[in-house]
């Protein structure tokens, strides 16, 4: 059974002055909870063991009050050079000495509700003795920050469920940690945590610091020498603060239940007239709390200090399928846990909102809905963006040509050039500004819509102060997942910006060689590199003792070769030509058999492995400099829809026949091959070259038709996991058979 262990942390003083930020880390909690127990120079045994099963739990919850940043000031203290400069020194000029090497150090505090307890959770599972020894060594705590901020904790155990309702009625701001190592957002916060040897690191520093300075040099001349003790073992984790999601549904009044879609082009519109009615009936019912109505809903008045704590509310286009019309039936509503209004009142104004005629007839209203899973799909992660609605960039307009004097005004392509510069730095721009902690590895922008049923950007215009010129449609690639839902530029407070993430190909990471490459590099070099650092990158991210999976080593857990005539481990596909790198999971190589649910998870886990990859020492291929790169079905030589399929790497046979021609046994071979991952029967094979190795090897290019047009991708052959064997569309006419 799930229990939890839940720590309460009370200060005397709505004041905090330790480093690091607000909420105080784990690990400033941990370090005060041993320090409490110690006794004298020393921790007992039993305190220790305790401390050592709650290192090996995983990160806790923490609900926090609502911390603002204070007054700061500046202390002038000794430095760490005061033994040194005392040196020798008379008693006469201690005063100077010290003066000497004083610095000044600015604090500043974070200012809170002392009445609200700091709340951290640890979820376990049983029910350990340690949890209730653990309860006792909280007692002793006293101070949590520096040596000012004087504290006191209380401890339990509860059940999970009832732990969670704590932290969930506590009122403040909960943290949850992420299970990603980037900071994405302005509510992502970086925290230190125990992990395993903490307890040990920590005894280890302070009995370092009790010995750092150490008598050295001769018997004539002795000195003092400073030893730095090792730094504690301490983990990293990001915390996130997500904020409430409200979902409303847009009902017509005419047939109950039925929706009232509006345009995709019309979402400035709806989502201003939305805050504005829901604004009214918020300042009529809580007339004292107009002015943050006001800054954090309207946006009236607000500076960029409260962003953060902003109200967004976000239009929800209709997506998920190709015949999806985009149109907006829904919107969400998300109320930052730092934001001065409660996530009720907010939920009750827009339950409020109505659309009337001039006779008072309601034609349409916001009604809530407990769960929206369109919305989910705009909140989920990916590293792949595309806009939905137009972003708007003011820094980035396009000159406007009159329609009457088209001809005569025409841009060439010089000027669309550097046009299309300015708006990749807006957006970049516009990325910083939404607080997103991560750059993307590639921006792609244009006028054009990106899915087959939205809208231009200049049909965003319309109703808004932004003019035709300064709205853009943009696609982002990031070198990581980025957690939704994302609204980027001027307008993004309007419903423009609004981004989707999308998988353009299940199954494929791609890498971009940026630079590097070898002229005439063969594949084979680059395919054996990039296969040993997946092997090395995996092995990294697996706990110690861990084997790497089937999927990735493609051997099985005796070290064997993984065989039985289907190949289910990832392929690594050097696509030379085209300067890219593709890890390619195997369903995608093998029609029938291998699901993607089956291999969805190795999938995932090599796509973490692999985040940050940017440097490939291939040998004689070249020091490759690598970026992630996204891919578009639609017209990629090695994925689109095509007859003819032409070899764009050597094929090598998988077993030569003797008894024929060369290219005869090629051909046999490649119709064994196509046959075994379930692709139809050829139509014609032509061999465009032979080359037999010095051990009977036999390889060559050929060009594949079929009777019908396939997708790819395709790649074949038993170098077809060593970077041979592959195939790109073709729509060149061939010979009918050679």
């Amino acid at each position: 059974m799930e229990r939890a262990l839940l720590i309460a942390v009370r200060f005397h003083e709505g004041r905090y002055h330790g480093a690091g930020g607000w909420p105080p880390a784990p690990a400033r909690l941990f370090q005060a909870i041993m320090a409490g127990a110690a006794k004298g120079a020393t921790v007992p045994d039993d305190a220790c063991a305790t401390l050592e099963w709650l290192e090996r739990l995983p990160p806790p919850m923490i609900a926090a009050p609502r911390g603002a940043p204070g007054h700061g000031y500046t202390s002038f203290v000794p430095n760490n050079d005061l033994d040194a400069a005392l040196t020798g020194k008379k008693a006469s000029d201690l005063e100077g000495a010290v003066a000497s090497i004083r610095s000044g150090k600015t604090i500043r505090p974070i200012l809170f509700d002392a009445a609200a307890p700091v709340l951290y959770c640890w979820f376990f599972d049983g029910t350990d003795f340690r949890a209730t020894a653990l309860c006792k060594l909280a007692e002793y705590l006293y101070q949590l920050g520096r040596g000012v901020d004087m504290a006191w904790a209380s401890a339990t155990v509860l059940d999970a469920d009832e732990a969670r309702e704590r932290l969930s009625a506590h009122g403040g701001i909960v943290y949850r940690p992420s299970t990603g190592d980037h900071l994405h957002g302005s509510t992502d916060r970086a925290l230190l945590c125990p992990q395993l040897g903490t307890t040990h690191s920590l005894a280890a520093r302070f009995e370092g610091m009790r010995t750092r300075f150490r008598r050295g040099g001769s018997n004539r001349t002795p000195v003092r020498v400073f030893v730095q003790p090792a730094r504690p073992l301490l983990g990293s984790v990001v915390y996130n603060a997500p904020p409430k999601r409200l979902a409303f549904a847009l009902r017509g009044a005419e047939v109950p239940g039925e929706f009232a879609p509006r345009r995709l082009s019309e979402v400035t519109a709806l989502v201003a007239e939305a805050r504005n009615r829901a604004a009214a009936r918020l300042c009529e019912a809580i007339p004292a709390r107009t002015e943050d109505i006001n800054r954090y809903l309207v946006g009236r008045g607000a500076t960029d200090a409260d962003k953060a704590a902003r109200v967004r509310i976000v239009p929800v286009p209709s997506i998920g399928h190709s015949h999806a019309d985009m149109t907006v039936r829904r919107l969400a509503v998300y109320v930052p846990q730092s934001c001065p209004l409660r996530a009720d009142d907010v939920a009750w104004a827009f339950a409020q909102v109505v659309w009337t005629d001039a006779d008072g007839v309601i034609l349409a209203e916001l009604q809530p809905v407990d769960d929206d899973a369109m919305a989910e799909r705009y909140e989920r992660s990916g590293r792949y963006w595309r806009s939905v609605t137009s972003l708007a960039l003011t820094t980035a307009r396009r000159r406007r040509i009159d329609p009457a004097r088209a001809s005569d005004e025409a841009k060439d392509a010089a000027e669309r050039a550097r046009e299309e510069v300015r708006a990749v730095h807006a957006v970049r721009q516009a990325l910083r500004h939404a607080e997103i902690g991560m750059s993307p590895t590639s921006v792609r922008v244009q006028r054009e819509p990106f899915d087959s049923r939205g809208e231009r950007a200049e049909a965003f215009a319309t109703g808004t102060r932004f003019p035709n010129e300064a709205l853009w449609h943009a696609s982002l690639t990031f070198a990581a997942p980025l957690g939704g839902p994302l609204l980027l530029g001027d307008g993004r407070y309007l419903g423009l910006g609004l981004m989707r993430p999308v998988d353009p190909m299940p199954g494929v990471l791609a890498f971009a060689i940026e630079g590097g490459l070898a002229g005439g590099a063969d594949p084979a070099h680059v395919a054996r590199a990039a296969r040993r650092a997946m092997l090395a990158r995996m092995q990294a991210a697996l706990p110690r003792g861990q084997s790497v999976p089937r999927y990735v080593s493609g051997h099985e857990d005796n070290g064997d070769p993984a065989r039985g005539g289907t190949h289910r481990h990832v392929a690594v596909v050097p696509d030379l030509p085209r300067r890219r790198l593709l890890f390619v999971a195997p369903n995608l190589l093998q029609r029938g058999g291998l699901g993607w649910r089956e291999i969805a998870g190795d999938h995932v886990r090599l796509e973490h492995a692999l985040e940050g990859m940017n440097l490939l020492r291939a040998g004689p291929a070249g020091c490759l400099t690598l970026a992630p790169a996204a891919l578009e079905a639609e017209g990629d030589p090695l994925f689109a829809t095509s007859r003819t399929w032409e070899s764009i790497s050597d094929y090598r046979v998988t077993r030569h026949r003797r008894r024929t021609t060369a290219k005869e046994a090629l051909r046999t071979d490649v119709a064994a091959e196509l046959a075994r991952i379930g692709w139809p029967e050829p139509d014609t094979v032509e061999v465009l070259s032979v080359r037999c190795g010095p051990r009977g090897g036999l390889s060559g290019r050929l060009t594949i038709t079929f009777a019908t047009a396939q997708a790819g991708p395709l790649a074949i052959g038993s170098t077809m996991h060593k970077g041979g064997g592959l195939f790109a569309s073709s729509h060149r006419r061939h010979s009918k058979g050679v």
